[in-house]
């Protein structure tokens, strides 16, 4: 199966009343803690997590987005950078899972129902 991506916007702010906490910034914390639960996690090697200086969600933050070939890419805001890793590699799995990245609204994590921001299609293959 082919690799799969969680980007992770470093930049993001803790809220959007907050742009740090502890001196960091959310994204930061977010990273932090997806990378610490990526140690034990039983798709660690199917996943990489990339950090990426901005996925444009500044209204949203923290923003990630999920990606592999020839899937929809779902990228999500609105998620509490302290609470929300657990819930990230949840639906990792299910969009892993997924075919087509598809992941029903009923199917997600509760802090993952409201916060989609896109639904970008995979690429055509070129005939």
């Amino acid at each position: 199966m082919n690799k799969h991506v969680l980007f992770v916007c470093k930049s993001c702010a803790f809220s959007s009343s907050q742009r740090e906490y502890l001196g960091e910034s959310g994204g930061y914390h977010l990273l932090q803690n997806l990378l610490d639960l990526q140690a034990e996690w039983n798709l660690r090697s199917q996943y990489r997590i990339e950090a990426v200086s901005c996925l444009s969600g500044c209204s949203r933050p923290c923003a990630i987005a999920f990606s592999a070939a020839n899937k929809t890419t779902l990228m999500f805001g609105d998620l509490p950078p302290l609470e929300s890793a657990p819930a990230i590699l949840q639906l990792a799995e299910q969009y892993y899972a997924s075919p087509d990245g598809i992941v029903p609204y009923q199917e997600r994590p509760e802090v993952l129902k409201k916060g989609i921001l896109a639904k970008i299609p995979p690429l055509p293959n070129s005939d």
